[in-house]
């Protein structure tokens, strides 16, 4: 019976190694920032967003006249990201990265890749850098669970919106800083959001 249990625990042990491991791809060296309900005390707020924990996620559905931010308290420089997100089809967010004025974010001061499917420049809609790297096609966020992937290694970046890469690009505009998650209208969920320094 001891011999049975032996074995068994040892057949568990190995098909969680060789099974487990695919829904756990960010050990190690991965940071949870947002997972579900829980994360908020990892930013500062900024603004007059209703940032709040609810259904699984952080979840903003109104704002004051100006965007609103969640500005991440630790400051990264070369970095894999990965945001699960959920936007209205109105809404308007981004995802702001190596932000040099966390006081003043905007994509002025930081790379913003963008969530905005209505954007009236098509070609900064959801799926660019604002301002610095347009993008051909833009891929339709609204009404569903979408994840971005992004890395930030030097002055290559690379954004990934479920599965499609639609930046690939070199700029050295800004090294370094504080990330943050926008809040422009709409409504906006993340419900995972991990980075992985490099």
């Amino acid at each position: 019976m001891k011999r049975i249990s032996k074995i068994t625990s040892g057949l568990l042990v190995i098909t969680f190694a060789l099974f487990g491991c695919t829904h756990q791809p960010y050990e190690p060296g991965w940071i949870t920032l947002i997972d579900g309900e829980r994360g908020l005390e990892n930013f500062t707020r900024q603004g007059e967003a209703n940032w709040r924990a609810e259904d699984g996620a952080i979840v903003a559905d109104k704002g004051g006249k100006v965007n609103s931010n969640l500005v991440s308290k630790d400051s990264y420089g070369d970095f894999q990201l990965r945001v699960e997100f959920w936007a209205s089809h109105d809404a308007n967010s981004g995802v702001y990265l190596r932000i040099t004025d966390p006081k003043k974010v905007s994509s002025l001061v930081a790379y913003e890749v963008q969530i905005w499917d209505q954007n009236p420049a098509p070609n900064f809609a959801t799926g660019a850098i604002v301002r610095y790297v347009p993008i051909v096609h833009a891929p339709k966020a609204g009404g569903k669970w979408n994840t971005y992937e992004i890395t930030a290694k030097g002055s290559h970046l690379v954004v990934v919106l479920n599965g499609e890469r639609t930046i690939d690009t070199y700029n050295s505009l800004f090294a370094r800083g504080p990330l943050s998650l926008q809040y422009g209208r709409g409504t906006l969920k993340f419900r995972k959001v991990q980075i992985k320094p490099l």
